[in-house]
Protein backbone atom coordinates (compact mmCIF):
# COMPACT_ATOMS: atom_id res chain seq x y z
CA UNK A 1 0.00 0.00 0.00
CA UNK A 2 1.23 3.44 -0.91
CA UNK A 3 -0.25 6.72 0.24
CA UNK A 4 -1.15 8.92 -2.73
CA UNK A 5 0.49 12.31 -3.11
CA UNK A 6 -1.59 15.46 -3.55
CA UNK A 7 -0.57 15.48 -7.23
CA UNK A 8 -1.68 11.86 -7.72
CA UNK A 9 -5.00 12.57 -6.03
CA UNK A 10 -5.43 15.67 -8.19
CA UNK A 11 -5.04 13.60 -11.36
CA UNK A 12 -8.07 11.54 -10.28
CA UNK A 13 -10.30 14.61 -9.85
CA UNK A 14 -12.16 16.70 -12.35
CA UNK A 15 -10.76 20.09 -13.23
CA UNK A 16 -12.88 23.17 -12.64
CA UNK A 17 -13.66 23.29 -16.35
CA UNK A 18 -14.58 19.60 -16.54
CA UNK A 19 -16.83 19.99 -13.52
CA UNK A 20 -18.92 22.64 -15.28
CA UNK A 21 -20.22 20.08 -17.78
CA UNK A 22 -19.95 16.89 -15.72
CA UNK A 23 -23.04 14.87 -14.88
CA UNK A 24 -24.20 15.55 -11.34
CA UNK A 25 -26.03 13.29 -8.95
CA UNK A 26 -29.72 14.19 -9.34
CA UNK A 27 -30.15 15.39 -5.75
CA UNK A 28 -31.34 18.88 -4.83
CA UNK A 29 -30.53 19.72 -1.21
CA UNK A 30 -32.60 22.22 0.76
CA UNK A 31 -30.83 23.74 3.77
CA UNK A 32 -33.64 24.78 6.09
CA UNK A 33 -32.50 27.48 8.53
CA UNK A 34 -28.96 26.23 9.18
CA UNK A 35 -27.63 28.65 11.78
CA UNK A 36 -23.88 27.87 11.78
CA UNK A 37 -21.86 29.31 8.93
CA UNK A 38 -19.22 26.64 9.55
CA UNK A 39 -21.87 23.95 9.02
CA UNK A 40 -22.94 25.66 5.79
CA UNK A 41 -19.33 25.63 4.59
CA UNK A 42 -18.89 21.99 5.53
CA UNK A 43 -22.10 21.09 3.68
CA UNK A 44 -20.79 22.91 0.60
CA UNK A 45 -17.59 20.87 0.75
CA UNK A 46 -19.47 17.57 1.03
CA UNK A 47 -21.90 18.65 -1.70
CA UNK A 48 -18.89 19.16 -3.97
CA UNK A 49 -17.49 15.73 -3.06
CA UNK A 50 -20.83 14.07 -3.88
CA UNK A 51 -21.35 16.37 -6.88
CA UNK A 52 -24.96 17.09 -5.99
CA UNK A 53 -27.14 18.94 -8.47
CA UNK A 54 -27.87 22.01 -6.34
CA UNK A 55 -27.90 23.46 -2.83
CA UNK A 56 -30.86 25.70 -1.99
CA UNK A 57 -30.10 27.83 1.07
CA UNK A 58 -33.29 28.92 2.84
CA UNK A 59 -34.40 31.13 5.71
CA UNK A 60 -31.63 32.13 8.11
CA UNK A 61 -29.07 29.92 6.36
CA UNK A 62 -26.02 32.07 5.68
CA UNK A 63 -24.89 32.57 2.10
CA UNK A 64 -21.49 33.18 0.54
CA UNK A 65 -19.42 35.24 0.55
CA UNK A 66 -18.72 34.84 4.25
CA UNK A 67 -15.33 34.14 5.80
CA UNK A 68 -16.75 31.43 8.08
CA UNK A 69 -18.34 29.59 5.12
CA UNK A 70 -15.22 29.89 2.98
CA UNK A 71 -13.00 28.60 5.77
CA UNK A 72 -14.68 25.19 5.79
CA UNK A 73 -15.90 25.14 2.17
CA UNK A 74 -12.33 25.33 0.82
CA UNK A 75 -13.37 26.69 -2.58
CA UNK A 76 -16.45 24.54 -3.04
CA UNK A 77 -18.72 27.59 -3.13
CA UNK A 78 -17.29 27.98 -6.64
CA UNK A 79 -17.95 24.36 -7.67
CA UNK A 80 -21.40 23.66 -6.22
CA UNK A 81 -24.46 25.19 -7.91
CA UNK A 82 -26.41 27.07 -5.23
CA UNK A 83 -29.08 29.69 -4.75
CA UNK A 84 -30.85 31.42 -1.90
CA UNK A 85 -34.60 31.32 -1.38
CA UNK A 86 -36.19 32.96 1.65
CA UNK A 87 -39.02 30.46 2.11
CA UNK A 88 -38.19 26.72 2.24
CA UNK A 89 -41.86 25.80 1.84
CA UNK A 90 -41.96 27.56 -1.54
CA UNK A 91 -38.96 25.49 -2.68
CA UNK A 92 -40.50 22.26 -1.38
CA UNK A 93 -43.75 22.97 -3.22
CA UNK A 94 -41.86 23.79 -6.45
CA UNK A 95 -39.96 20.50 -6.26
CA UNK A 96 -43.16 18.57 -5.53
CA UNK A 97 -44.88 20.28 -8.49
CA UNK A 98 -41.94 19.14 -10.63
CA UNK A 99 -42.61 15.56 -9.51
CA UNK A 100 -39.56 15.08 -7.30
CA UNK A 101 -39.83 12.80 -4.30
CA UNK A 102 -38.65 14.57 -1.16
CA UNK A 103 -36.77 13.10 1.77
CA UNK A 104 -36.29 14.85 5.10
CA UNK A 105 -33.29 14.06 7.26
CA UNK A 106 -35.29 14.04 10.48
CA UNK A 107 -36.31 11.92 13.44
CA UNK A 108 -40.05 11.31 13.02
CA UNK A 109 -42.63 8.65 13.57
CA UNK A 110 -42.66 6.89 11.21
CA UNK A 111 -39.15 7.17 9.81
CA UNK A 112 -36.96 5.01 7.61
CA UNK A 113 -33.39 4.23 8.62
CA UNK A 114 -30.85 5.06 5.93
CA UNK A 115 -29.95 1.41 5.37
CA UNK A 116 -33.62 0.57 4.74
CA UNK A 117 -34.29 3.56 2.49
CA UNK A 118 -35.20 3.19 -1.15
CA UNK A 119 -34.72 6.36 -3.18
CA UNK A 120 -36.21 7.54 -6.44
CA UNK A 121 -34.18 9.94 -8.58
CA UNK A 122 -34.13 12.82 -9.23
CA UNK A 123 -35.06 13.81 -5.69
CA UNK A 124 -34.79 16.42 -2.99
CA UNK A 125 -33.22 16.14 0.45
CA UNK A 126 -34.22 18.55 3.23
CA UNK A 127 -31.70 19.18 6.00
CA UNK A 128 -32.93 21.15 9.02
CA UNK A 129 -31.78 23.48 11.74
CA UNK A 130 -29.20 22.28 14.25
CA UNK A 131 -31.61 22.65 17.20
CA UNK A 132 -35.14 22.48 15.80
CA UNK A 133 -34.60 20.20 12.79
CA UNK A 134 -36.77 20.42 9.68
CA UNK A 135 -39.68 22.84 10.02
CA UNK A 136 -42.95 21.13 10.90
CA UNK A 137 -44.64 22.88 7.95
CA UNK A 138 -42.39 21.00 5.50
CA UNK A 139 -42.97 17.49 6.84
CA UNK A 140 -46.45 16.94 5.32
CA UNK A 141 -44.84 17.36 1.88
CA UNK A 142 -42.06 14.78 2.22
CA UNK A 143 -42.29 11.25 0.90
CA UNK A 144 -40.13 9.81 3.65
CA UNK A 145 -38.20 10.89 6.72
CA UNK A 146 -34.69 9.46 6.92
CA UNK A 147 -33.25 8.52 10.27
CA UNK A 148 -29.62 7.86 11.13
CA UNK A 149 -29.73 5.40 14.05
CA UNK A 150 -27.88 6.53 17.15
CA UNK A 151 -26.35 3.85 19.37
CA UNK A 152 -24.69 6.05 21.99
CA UNK A 153 -26.01 8.50 24.58
CA UNK A 154 -26.53 11.44 22.21
CA UNK A 155 -29.69 11.67 20.14
CA UNK A 156 -28.25 13.29 17.02
CA UNK A 157 -25.18 14.12 14.96
CA UNK A 158 -23.86 17.49 13.85
CA UNK A 159 -25.96 18.59 10.87
CA UNK A 160 -23.02 18.65 8.45
CA UNK A 161 -21.97 15.15 9.52
CA UNK A 162 -25.54 13.87 9.17
CA UNK A 163 -25.78 15.46 5.73
CA UNK A 164 -22.55 13.76 4.67
CA UNK A 165 -23.80 10.35 5.74
CA UNK A 166 -27.14 10.82 3.97
CA UNK A 167 -25.60 12.32 0.81
CA UNK A 168 -23.19 9.42 0.38
CA UNK A 169 -25.94 6.90 1.09
CA UNK A 170 -28.09 8.50 -1.62
CA UNK A 171 -25.17 8.65 -4.05
CA UNK A 172 -24.37 4.98 -3.44
CA UNK A 173 -28.00 4.07 -4.07
CA UNK A 174 -27.99 6.08 -7.29
CA UNK A 175 -24.80 4.42 -8.51
CA UNK A 176 -26.15 0.95 -7.74
CA UNK A 177 -29.42 1.63 -9.58
CA UNK A 178 -28.03 3.54 -12.53
CA UNK A 179 -26.39 2.37 -15.71
CA UNK A 180 -24.67 5.76 -15.99
CA UNK A 181 -22.13 6.24 -13.28
CA UNK A 182 -20.94 9.80 -12.67
CA UNK A 183 -17.18 9.90 -12.59
CA UNK A 184 -14.14 11.12 -14.38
Amino acid sequence: MKKLSIDEIGLQRLSGEELKTAERFPITVILDNIRSLHNVGSIFRTADAVRIKELVLCGITGTPPRREISKTALGSIETVPWRYEKNALDVVLQLKDAGLPLYALEQTEPATTLWEASYSFPCGLIVGNEVFGVQDSLLPHVDSALDIPMFGAKHSLNVSVAFGIAAYDMAASYLKSSIRKPGK
